[in-house]
């Protein structure tokens, strides 16, 4: 039965669902969707198909909605598999699900046969999938069990490409193209690297790149087939090459950043994402060394452009065609060529007989808001422009004319998988790569926290998967009905942007979380802590009132004393999700309510950027959480998040910054937190933001504690006092500094509790709202599901003691920040999202709260240790100084003689549960120390803390997740095991230089880190 039968045999009707008022606009009716019932999910009908042994969860009953139910990620309902971002998946027709990674990129055979897929997150970064019998026969990479070995684990933004006799195919990788042969089965023979050649140039001011990568995009065969062009996205320019050879033949410079190459005819089109190169006069921000013309409050580049190339002339001079923002994807359909432009929403047709832009079609079918779908891939079946809506997880449907100038109209919505990035169709047959298939649900993942911790294994973000779905384009009659469930599937079926009047805000009693934008709030003051890299299992695990496994609690209660009394005292939320699956992702989704496609697509080697603050390209066109703010008239004050530049002195040390601060601590000077030999200076690219960024407050770098962190921001907070808006970045539980992993937690656990002692005993507690947030869960376990984190909300309006199991991701904390700052969402993700109501109550509890001392040494495993002499448990006092009411007149200097435990007051006591993790057993009377290395591999030890100190997450402006994964694996498990075991599988214990595979990229990886 199909969707249209069970909507008439439930109404009784002979007419489809409302068809004839949808299929002619380009915005979703609400009211009509709101009325759409939930058994139209289960009417698509979806085949499944596993590749590499990846499973589902199910469950039988289903809670309503996505983003109000206390449905669990990776459980399948009656609407569809519970997901991450606040959406549920039921695609139409059949899914093949791989669990080898997600895939970036995808291209079909010529004969259709054969779908060729790169992929990134598992080793293996090429899938070759039979079509007809929708199966994967194909894996190039370095993972165990692959068809076919290749060491470079890069790939480029764009997909491989066949030659127009599918012979071959093209693999655009970092810094060259490999070429392999394809056999008669579809599988491949032994490949040819044909590199490319670097240039001159410094990728930013940050960066210490000193040349600049090719970096590959699109490759498109010339007519006559003898010549191969390419996209170099990296170096602004297109490159001839010949086909059998390799050889360069030539080369144009065109407009910032190429992605995709399209021929029409003899003329040669590019699509520029960064759109042209800038002018005099212009205000720019970098983009992977080039500046790029940009709005400076919101940070966003401002236009796109479509080079034209004449190969076949000898002058080098190239035609530009105005098209939207961010231009990526095109498709040549007759004499049109249609441009998808990803971050301005909407699809560009350019008439190419005259190289104008004679139609540009809305890709909005939300209501509620004009921003984020991503419109990433198109193609034509019969007169329907199919286009893939990336961040809807749908493909919409247009009804095109003959020529480029007939207007399209809108037909309705398909549902697919997880983030479609690509669509081809074969008559009325439709195949859609799904970037993320069904969200991290492939094979569990191992983390080791070394020292003190047991190792824990379970579902971890980068259990990656991908998918392709398969299907036969409906007709028109049929596609509201998928037109509703989409909508369902993404929450738009729900009024979330209800905007109060001014007259209406000024008659609107305050309530902690209003439920009109702009109406008043009792909230005056939002912080938003932000974490790094921990699961809700690895914190709060062995908390038996959420739904935790407490043998995953690497970091349980004496490691997070704070955390677990906040989670006493304020509520506990057991069924909260990050979405990102590390941290450029992560500071994304927080900073900008969405991760544009932009940084999905540069997974594959994260080398034009990995965090998007000095790279306009990574920010949506719509601005950031904090320009947000500041349009509804509120203030700003940011402490770290998203600046990307760090000065500091070459020997400062992580034992400098911690003698300073446990110094004033304990009744030192203020002025040694900026003493010359340890101050730093941090900016910010973006102007907005370096305006109310303190600059003495350091963003990430595991080698400065966040004790040091917070006594920065506290000496700022006692002379001004709080803006609106306060945004921080905590990053010591990231780990990867001088002392183990667990003493870095536990100093970030201190210094929240601190923070958060601090907010309560001021003046400004009455009327303040603290977010507590992991960017991501890339490094913990969960039984649950990986992206399950510790987000926690303290404010005198939270619901007391309660465990709160709804449903929440952390774009519905967003929204709520937004919510009682009166901002407008910032886009459809947030737009749909339901603000935390039921988190908050109005009726308040002014208690304060008081720290918790640490109870695991600050300096465990220190090397060298501190000067000021090791931490012992309790040394440094547990409480803040301030107890009277902080004013930008009081007294930075803090008094010592605060101090408490747990056990001082009742509203922070948490006991201990039944089977914590062996870290809470672990005695915190007095530091733990290793015992020598082994004299063996003394030299090894020092090779490797060298090592260490040169990677990006320590020194000049340092970046997360930015060691190479397979040398990182091996230094975590040497520090856990004092240099006295090799790593599993290998025959000893290695040098840096010495690891096999240390050349493939950090950042996006299932290393843990």
């Amino acid at each position: 039965m199909n969707p249209v039968q069970v909507e008439r045999r439930r109404r009784g009707r002979h007419h489809g669902p409302g068809s004839s008022r949808l299929s002619t606009r380009p915005l979703l009716n609400t009211n009509l969707l709101r009325n759409t019932p939930l058994t139209l999910a289960v009417a698509t009908g979806v085949t499944l198909a596993m590749v590499g042994g990846a499973a589902l969860a199910h469950a039988d009953t289903s809670t309503g909605s996505a983003s109000t139910s206390q449905d669990k990620v990776g459980q399948k309902y009656s609407d569809g598999l519970q997901i991450s971002s606040n959406q549920k998946l039921w695609p139409i027709g059949h899914r093949t699900l791989t669990r080898y990674g997600k895939f970036m990129g995808s291209t079909t055979s010529p004969n259709g046969r054969y779908l060729a897929a790169t992929s990134n997150d598992k080793k293996v970064v090429l899938q070759i999938f039979d079509q007809r019998s929708h199966k994967l026969i194909w894996r190039v990479g370095t993972a165990d069990g692959v068809n076919q070995t290749l060491k470079d684990g890069t790939v480029g933004q764009e997909g491989p490409t066949y030659s127009p006799d599918g012979k071959y195919l093209w693999l655009p990788q970092g810094d060259q193209l490999t070429r392999f042969p394809v056999k008669k089965d579809g599988t491949l023979g032994s490949p040819k690297q044909i590199a490319l050649a670097k240039e001159k140039g410094k990728a930013s001011a940050s960066s210490g790149q000193s040349s600049i990568s090719a970096l590959p995009g699109k490759i498109a065969y010339s007519p006559d087939r003898t010549t191969v062009y390419v996209a170099l996205n990296g170096q602004n320019k297109v490159a001839a090459l010949n086909a059998t050879t390799g050889a360069l033949e030539r080369s144009w410079k065109v407009g910032i950043a190429p992605r995709e190459l399209a021929f029409v005819g003899k003329k040669l089109y590019v699509s520029n994402e960064g759109g042209r190169q800038a002018r005099q006069g212009d205000t720019t921000i970098n983009s992977y060394g080039t500046d790029v013309p940009a709005d400076p409050v919101k940070g966003t580049s401002t236009n796109g452009t479509v080079s034209v190339i004449n190969p076949g002339a000898t002058s080098t001079k190239i035609g530009s065609i105005r098209v939207g923002l961010h231009p990526t994807a095109l498709y040549r359909h007759g004499r049109t060529l249609y441009v998808a432009n990803t971050t301005g929403d909407t699809v560009s047709a350019i008439d190419t007989r005259t190289n104008h832009v004679v139609q540009t079609i809305n890709t909005q079918p939300y209501s509620g808001s004009p921003t984020g779908y991503q419109p990433t891939s198109m193609t034509v079946v019969g007169n329907r422009l199919l286009v893939t809506l990336a961040r809807a997880n749908a493909v919409a449907v247009y009804r095109i004319g003959a020529s480029a100038q007939e207007p399209a109209s809108y037909v309705g919505l398909l549902p697919t998988d997880y983030y479609p990035s690509d669509i081809t169709a074969k008559g009325r047959q439709v195949t859609v790569t799904n970037t993320r298939g069904i969200d991290a649900r492939g094979d569990d993942v191992t983390v080791d926290k070394g020292y003190g911790t047991t190792t824990a294994t379970g579902h971890g973000t980068h259990s990656t998967t991908g998918s392709l779905t398969t299907f036969t384009l409906p007709q028109d009659r049929y596609i509201p009905a998928y037109t509703r469930k989409v909508a369902h599937q993404n929450g738009w079926d729900k009024k979330t942007t209800a905007t109060a009047s001014a007259a209406a805000a000024r008659k609107s009693k305050p309530v902690a979380v209003p439920t009109r934008i702009g109406a008043p709030s009792k909230i005056k003051h939002v912080f938003l802590l932000v974490k790094e890299n921990r699961s809700y299992d690895q914190i709060l695990g062995d908390d038996s009132r959420g739904n935790g496994k407490a043998s995953l609690a690497q970091f349980g209660q004496n490691v997070t004393p704070n955390q677990h009394a906040l989670a006493r005292q304020y509520g506990l939320l057991d069924n909260t999700y990050d979405v990102g699956t590390n941290s450029a992702e992560g500071h994304n989704w927080l900073m900008q309510g969405d991760n544009p496609e932009y940084t999905e697509s540069s997974a594959g080697e994260y080398t034009r950027s990995y965090d998007t603050e000095d790279d306009v390209l990574g920010h949506q066109r719509s601005g950031f959480l904090w320009t947000s703010a500041q349009a509804a008239h509120k203030s700003v004050r940011n402490f770290g998040e998203f600046t990307q530049f760090l000065s500091k002195p070459t020997d400062a040390t992580w034992q400098k910054y911690y003698c300073a601060a446990s110094s004033v601590e304990k009744g030192g000077a203020v002025s040694q937190l900026t003493d010359p030999s340890i101050k730093s200076d941090t900016q910010s690219p973006i102007p907005s933001l370096n305006k109310v960024t303190d600059h003495a407050y350091p963003k990430f770098d595991t080698d400065i504690p966040d004790l040091y962190r917070y006594q920065i921001w506290k000496q700022n907070f006692q002379k001004n006092g709080p803006a609106a808006l306060n945004t921080m970045w905590l990053s010591s539980d990231h780990t990867g500094g001088a002392p183990d992993a667990r003493a870095q937690v536990a100093d970030s656990d201190l210094a929240e509790g601190k923070i958060i002692d601090t907010i309560s005993h001021s003046k400004y507690w009455k009327d303040s709202a603290i977010f507590v947030v992991e960017d991501d869960s890339q490094d913990g376990i969960d039984h649950v599901d990986g992206h399950r984190a510790p987000i926690q909300i303290i404010s005198p309006y939270a619901r007391r003691g309660v465990v709160n199991s709804t449903y929440y991701s952390q774009i519905n904390m967003v929204r709520t920040v937004q919510q009682i700052l009166g901002a407008q969402p910032l886009n459809q993700k947030l737009a749909a999202a339901t603000p935390m109501y039921d988190a908050f109550t109005d009726k308040p509890d002014f208690t304060t709260y008081t720290a918790v001392s640490n109870k695991i040494p600050l300096t465990e495993n220190a090397s060298p240790a501190p000067t000021c002499g090791a931490d012992t448990p309790g040394s440094i006092p547990g409480t803040s100084a301030v107890k009277k009411a902080a004013s930008p007149s009081a007294s930075t200097a803090p008094s010592s003689s605060a101090s408490s435990s747990a056990s001082a007051s009742p509203s922070t006591s948490v006991s201990s549960s039944a089977g914590a993790s062996a870290s809470a057993s672990s005695s915190a009377s007095a530091p733990l120390t290793l015992s020598p290395v082994p004299a063996a591999q003394r030299h090894n030890a020092a090779l490797w803390e060298a090592w260490r100190k040169k990677q990006k997450f320590v020194g000049k402006n340092p970046l997360p997740d930015s060691a190479p994964p397979e040398q990182m694996n091996r230094f975590t498990w040497y520090q856990a095991h004092n240099f006295t075991t090799p790593y599993p599988g290998d025959p000893k214990i290695y040098a840096p230089d010495q690891v096999p595979g240390a050349s493939i990229p950090g950042g996006d990886t299932d290393d843990g880190q």
